[in-house]
């Protein structure tokens, strides 16, 4: 079941991430051609509930989403988003850019 609507202090990142999560699954929904109501029969989650989860107004459980991308057929990890690289991280050193070990025996 899903949490109860977001807390009007919920931080915006949270409430950007909650939308952002919410866009992916009414995206993947709508380009399977299934309505709330399909949706909600195949998870045991109400169609209002999934329907403030689409638009970010509540805070679903990690085992809600699962429910909801297993029924969509799509990686949770698609649901949540793939991270973006930090463009100000250091580059990490490719495979044999290290040191020569050899060179020291």
């Amino acid at each position: 079941m899903a949490r109860p609507p977001a807390h009007p202090d919920t931080p915006p990142d949270t409430a950007l991430l909650l939308s952002e999560v919410g866009a992916r699954l009414r995206q993947a929904r709508i380009a399977q051609g299934m309505n709330l109501h399909q949706l909600a029969r195949l998870t045991g989650i109400s169609a209002p509930a999934l329907s403030l989860i689409e638009t970010g107004k509540r805070d679903p459980r990690l085992s809600t989403l699962g429910r909801v991308a297993r029924a969509l057929r799509m990686p949770l990890s698609d649901v949540m988003g793939h991270p973006q690289p930090d463009p100000d991280a250091p580059a990490q050193p490719a495979p044999g850019d290290g040191y020569d070990l050899d060179a020291y025996r």
